[in-house]
């Protein structure tokens, strides 16, 4: 998660240097040259057909909303308020495991913990200005970035909820981030976009220092979700927010209102009560099944 969390903002400043999509796709570029040198080319021969198709589908839609979002903010400060509406995820990763009833959640803590999660998302959307109206006129100002980190935290989401079941336990990552690359050069190409600047070492230095980032921590992710309890990845990942804040800080070098900092807590805390309102429940189901099982 720290990985993940200085990484992202790192993106940032290469779509400064190239632009939001000759550097998303210059970055998940080197990701999969990095991921295929640790790893190997992928056999796609060897994976679920059917999970390659939806599964591959769903992690591009996510990486094009990420990367695109983070490129068309308007500002350093208004991408690092883009993350955090991205960190919806772990939130709807766990309501969606209780609409697809792969878990069960207790509604007294789940339902204050999404409305709380929501909030803080409007705090810091909002700004220096009142709530209602700064987050409006940030929205305005810029709807398509917020528009796509609000919509990869649903396709992140439904990725998580779908990977283990469907992955048949076989690590894509490689293959997705080829997808990925793939994907951007050719909305580079079709949009004739060109890059910002020309190549410098620092340029470029940040260039590697993103791409292998990504690529470690996606891959280190992937391998997770798949051997591992999906629900409390997403709870540890409830704390990203505060690393994303904290390092949009000292590597974006921006002054985060008090606003912000209100909303990542509010974020936090909502998204903790969700994963909360989870183990209550499954703990209260487990203790009523050992009780019948003790009377039989």
């Amino acid at each position: 998660m720290l990985l993940w969390s200085a990484v992202l903002h790192i993106v940032r400043i290469v779509s400064e240097d190239f632009g939001a999509i000759g550097g998303a796709a210059l970055v998940y570029t080197y990701s999969a040259l990095f991921l295929v040198a640790f790893s190997g080319i992928p056999n796609i021969k060897t994976y679920p057909k059917r999970y390659v198709v939806i599964g591959g589908t769903l992690f591009v839609a996510y990486e094009l909303c990420l990367s695109l979002s983070l490129g068309f903010a308007n500002s350093r400060e208004q991408s690092a308020q883009v993350l955090i509406v991205n960190y919806l995820w772990p939130l709807f990763t766990i309501l969606g495991a209780v609409i697809c009833k792969n878990t069960q959640a207790n509604s007294i803590l789940l339902l204050p913990g999404s409305v709380l999660a929501f909030v803080g998302v409007c705090l810091v959307v909002s700004g220096d200005s009142s709530l209602l109206e700064g987050m409006l006129s940030n929205i305005i100002s810029n709807p398509l970035a917020f528009l796509l980190a609000f919509s990869g935290a649903i396709i992140w989401a439904i990725y998580c909820n779908l990977t283990k079941y469907m992955s048949g336990g076989h690590n894509t990552i490689s293959l997705f981030f080829i997808f990925t690359a793939g994907t951007l050069w050719l909305k580079w190409c079709f949009l004739d976009a060109g890059f910002n600047s020309g190549f410098s070492f620092s340029s470029v230095f940040l260039l590697a220092l993103a791409g292998g980032g990504m690529a470690l921590g996606y891959g280190l992710w992937n391998k997770a979700i798949i051997g591992g309890n999906m629900i409390l990845l997403a709870a540890i990942s409830y704390f990203t927010p505060v690393f994303s804040g904290v390092f949009a800080a000292l590597i974006l070098g921006v002054s985060l209102q008090q606003s912000f900092w209100l909303g990542v807590v509010s974020v936090t805390v909502g998204s903790l009560l969700c994963w909360q309102s989870t183990r209550y429940k499954n703990q209260r189901i487990s203790q009523v099944q050992s009780v019948l099982d003790n009377t039989e």
